[in-house]
């Protein structure tokens, strides 16, 4: 997506509308920047989970050898591109005087022949054509083709892609100091967090006006090794840009977008199968999967609630599959193991909401081939719950899309403490409030963020005895315990958790039971360092280095990583962890697998946290 609105007061409902219409439509969003990914996904709900980058392209260009500023010729500057006020190609025009001012001769070569009309300056055009015709030093060299204006370019020093400051919040990176890498230039650029992440912040050709960027340019003109650092600098970031590497990307989103499953290859037809659920939010991905396969043909029973459907509907999908898979072991479950024909294969995804329900003692066992299980801890009570055979109970892990969460961290993101719900007291709020005012006693920056509904927003859990109770003293705590206030930051719950583990650096896990808990994983994913209280069944899902018994073990975790290196270095030992385990790739060819084979009996099935728990331990800085 480009040329779209980029900042909020931009963005009417009527956008958000035909965006949302956009992504509900695309398999993928393609978004030029991180920031412009982030800006949809918090604006644009429908495009979380779509959105992946793919930054601009930048052509080939032919291998040029820069001459060095100094040696006895003009000091080179180029512009190549449009004519526009917030371009500063006007001011532009001045620097070959204000140089010669600080004793430095230099040309402006200027490439271009489109002067825009503004508007609100009626006499701009006037002006940008004189200077471009007779301001001194100023050579111009009027429209050229793309081959023309790199050869100009490449014979020149430095490149200007200097700008009004009006354009800074711009979410979409120019190619043009991407083409004035790709032919060796550094360039003047302004001072952005989007450039200073390309460049470094120690880039020595940041500038703001017209002074910083004369003053930029008379000190590199002066430093031959700067000169090298910053003419370096653009020659590495634009080697990100090249055809090849676009084509790298695109290669890899298709393999992902269009999977295949050579063992259903052959078959006389595809192979049919149901998914049938009132709510698909954890097997949405694993449903795109399936139904991106060609070897496979998906059809979905949605039921209108819990034990709300359409018994002839559901009858027509009987007739016509050959796997049925029942997320949630409800009364779809229990429908579709009394309607299940021979030779069918059924499959049943249980999670720890329907294992104290009446579902699973009604189902007729003998008609299900498999009930998947989330992790070991919950298919042994599945176990001691119904006493079904081993052979019936499996474990597959759920799936995190670790592509989608692996994102830059942003600044201070090491003093966040978060945690993705608290609606429920069983989430245990009152212990990550523990957490955080034991770190601020030792280091006040430490935050905690909270992405999240609050309790009241769920009329089940609000009416349940003690709930309400729970949340207000944890409330009243946050306004009244001096290490609290001002320290905790509640975020509005979406979809875009990509963008909001940005911030995160320690991901909390305080709950007194769970039967997966998908948070720590997602920020796994992210980088973030997961702090785990031992719930039961933590250890059957994630690794020990990452459990603690109680709220001053987890603070002690999260202040011995009190450097960047240390910090960095967990989390990467997190997100490899993640992705040998719960990668949505993974996940995703194990129920490939499971649609004609049984997976092993839950009591053989190694814990998936297990995978990857020898992650460099011994390699963590000092």
């Amino acid at each position: 997506l480009t040329d779209i609105p980029q900042t909020v007061t931009q963005v009417t409902p009527e956008a958000v509308e035909q965006l949302g219409s956009i992504a509900r439509a695309s398999r993928l969003v393609l978004c030029q920047t991180e920031e412009l990914r982030a800006f949809l996904e918090s604006t644009v709900p429908d495009v979380a989970g779509k959105a992946v980058l793919f930054p601009p392209v930048v052509p080939a260009v032919p291998d040029v050898q820069v001459r060095e500023p100094l040696d006895g010729r003009p000091l080179r500057l180029v512009y190549s591109g449009k004519f526009a006020p917030r371009w500063k190609t006007e001011q532009m025009t001045r620097l070959p005087a204000l140089l010669a001012e600080r004793g430095v001769t230099a040309e402006l070569h200027m490439i271009g022949d489109k002067i825009h009309h503004d508007p609100d300056d009626p006499g701009y055009q006037d002006r940008m054509l004189a200077a471009l015709s007779s301001s001194p030093g100023v050579v111009w060299h009027g429209g050229r083709s793309r081959e023309e204006a790199i050869e100009i370019a490449a014979g020149c020093d430095i490149g200007i892609g200097w700008r009004d400051r009006s354009l800074d919040a711009s979410l979409e990176l120019s190619t043009k100091v991407l083409e004035y890498g790709a032919t060796g230039l550094p360039a003047i650029l302004n001072r952005t967090p989007m450039h200073e992440a390309l460049l470094g912040p120690d880039y020595p050709l940041f500038a703001a006006d017209d002074a910083e960027v004369v003053e930029a340019i008379v000190e590199v003109a002066a430093d031959p090794a700067a000169y090298r650092l910053a003419a370096e600098r653009c020659r590495a970031a634009a080697d990100d840009f090249t055809h090849a590497r676009g084509a790298e990307r695109v290669r890899a989103l298709l393999a992902r977008i269009f999977p295949t499953a050579p063992h259903l290859a052959g078959r006389p037809r595809r192979l049919r199968v149901v998914v049938a659920s009132h709510d698909l939010k954890f097997f949405s991905r694993l449903l795109d999967h399936l139904q991106a396969l060609p070897e496979v043909e998906v059809r979905v029973d949605r039921w209108a609630a819990l034990a709300q459907h359409d018994p002839e509907q559901s009858q027509e999908l009987v007739d016509w599959a050959d796997v049925v898979i029942c997320e949630w072991c409800g009364p779809n479950a229990l429908w579709y193991s009394q309607h299940k024909r021979p030779g069918q294969r059924l499959l049943v995804r249980l999670h720890r909401f329907e294992l104290y329900g009446p579902w699973p003692g009604q189902i007729d066992i003998g008609a299900v081939d498999q009930v998947v299980c989330v992790s070991p801890h919950y298919a042994r009570l599945t176990k001691e719950t119904t006493g079904w055979p081993d052979a019936k109970i499996a474990v597959a892990p759920n799936w995190v899309d670790d592509e989608q969460l692996d994102r830059p961290k942003l600044p201070g993101a090491r003093f966040h403490l978060g945690m993705i719900g608290v609606g429920e007291s069983r989430k245990r709020f009152d212990l990550a409030l523990d957490v955080l005012e034991e770190v601020r006693r030792h280091d006040e920056r430490y935050l905690l963020f909270a992405k999240t509904k609050m309790p009241w927003d769920y009329g089940w859990i609000w009416r349940r005895p003690g709930e309400p109770e729970h949340i207000d003293q944890s409330l009243r705590r946050i306004q009244t315990a001096p290490r609290l206030r001002h320290a905790v930051v509640f975020d509005r719950f979406g979809p875009d958790i990509g963008t909001w583990l940005r911030r995160v650096g320690f991901i909390l896990s305080t709950s007194d039971d769970e039967s997966f808990h998908l948070a720590p994983a997602e920020g796994m994913a992210s980088g973030a360092i997961p702090v785990i209280r031992n719930w039961p069944g933590a250890d059957t899902i994630y690794d020990d280095r990452w459990i603690h018994e109680a709220v001053p073990d987890m603070a002690e975790a999260i202040l011995g990583l009190d450097s960047p290196a240390r910090w960095q270095a967990e989390g990467a030992v997190a997100r490899a962890q993640v992705r040998a385990s719960f990668a949505l790739e993974r996940v995703a060819a194990i129920w490939t697998g499971i649609l004609t084979e049984d997976l092993p009996p839950w009591t053989e099935s190694a814990p998936p946290g297990a995978v990857g728990r020898d992650g460099a331990t011994d390699a963590i800085p000092a």
